[in-house]
């Protein structure tokens, strides 16, 4: 027994001697692409304190500096798994993270007709793009992603789609590209519409709230109609971001349904029918709406997201090259305006309703 015993210490001390080494190995592994990583996002964030550039969001600024640092400089291969890393693992946790940004009491005090409202906007625009993709001859995955980033939350949106769709790195940087545009625009074009129009702060912030794509647009746009508006539309928006969790788990049951090793008869693994940063981003949402996290962590947490966001956008554009970009054309573009205008005109049906 003894002997036994002996050799079960000395198999359990390789076992880790071996465990051990593995892990750094990953690291090792990891580790350049991460550091590049961390520069890019560094230099983003970095950037924001320039004139002109302090109103953009770093996470376009990231993935813009990490298309134009690839293509000028030829970066090794050694940087390779850190990207993948980041562009996969950190961005799904970032999508979780999302959760602690809403809570049931906030979409109650909306009102039915406003929940209702998102719905109908998320769902409308989500299979209209798609529709509006296939008559101009986008490719399925990009315009996947272009819609759900104009029915959602923009860049957020596009990053936790292709958490489950994992389109080529060319398709998420374009739809990015595009879809920050024309937010953009819309910040600007939006408020002088409303004020033509002459809407209440109320009817004013609904508009805002369900038709501009990212949180951070939503913010210059809808304070622009005074408090009031601002915080409806920002409430509305966040409506607009829980069904995130909703929109990604309809993509992945659908994926799991038309996988082609399944038609094929293959063995391959089928992918989960509700990913698991889904999973995590309803949990949070719930633990949110209870308050049963601290403020300061949650805090730290709601600061930390656009920061993993960015640098998981960073990690994209690290991997995307202009000729790739330029084969895909302007129709993606031209789809992603037609999809910002439906979205447009259906929330401002629904907002003056």
């Amino acid at each position: 027994m003894a002997g036994t015993t002996e050799q079960r210490l000395a198999l359990g001390d390789a076992g880790k001697m071996l465990v051990l080494p593995g892990l750094g190995a990953a690291l090792l592994r990891w580790l350049p692409g991460l550091w590049l990583v961390a520069v890019v996002t560094a230099g983003a964030y970095g950037l924001r304190s320039l004139p002109m550039l302090g109103a953009m969001s770093p996470m376009i600024l990231g993935i813009v500096l990490g298309v134009v640092l690839c293509n000028l400089v030829p970066l090794p291969k050694q940087v390779e798994p850190g990207l993948q890393l980041a562009g996969k693992g950190l961005l799904r946790a970032a999508v979780a993270l999302l959760g602690l940004q809403v809570t049931l009491g906030q979409l109650a005090a909306l009102g039915s007709w406003s929940l209702a409202s998102a719905a109908i906007v998320v769902l409308g625009t989500f299979f209209a793009t798609l529709a509006f993709g296939r008559l101009l001859g986008v490719a399925m995955p990009l315009t996947t992603l272009i819609a759900a980033g104009a029915a959602v939350c923009g860049a957020s949106a596009i990053a936790g789609v292709n958490g489950t769709l994992r389109a080529e790195d060319e398709d998420v940087t374009y739809a990015v590209a595009a879809i920050t545009l024309f937010g953009t625009l819309a910040m600007f074009i939006y408020p002088m519409i409303g004020q033509g129009f002459g809407l209440a702060p109320g009817a004013y912030g609904t508009w805002i709230g369900l038709s501009v794509h990212e949180v951070a647009q939503v913010v210059g746009a809808g304070f622009q109609g005074g408090p009031e508006a601002g915080q409806v539309a920002v409430v509305v928006k966040l409506s607009r971001v829980i069904l995130l969790a909703v929109l990604v788990a309809g993509i992945s049951v659908w994926i799991a349904r038309r996988s082609p090793a399944q038609a094929q008869g293959m063995s391959a693994a089928r992918p989960p029918l509700v990913p698991w940063f889904v999973v995590a981003f309803l949990i949070l949402s719930g633990i949110n709406s209870l308050g049963h996290l601290p403020e300061m962590p949650r805090l730290l947490l709601v600061d930390a997201t656009p920061l993993l966001l960015t640098a998981a956008l960073s990690a994209l554009g690290l991997g995307t090259h202009f000729g790739r970009l330029r084969r895909l054309g302007l129709r993606p573009m031209l789809l992603c305006a037609v999809a910002t205008g439906f979205l447009a005109v259906l929330s401002f049906i629904l907002a003056t309703a």
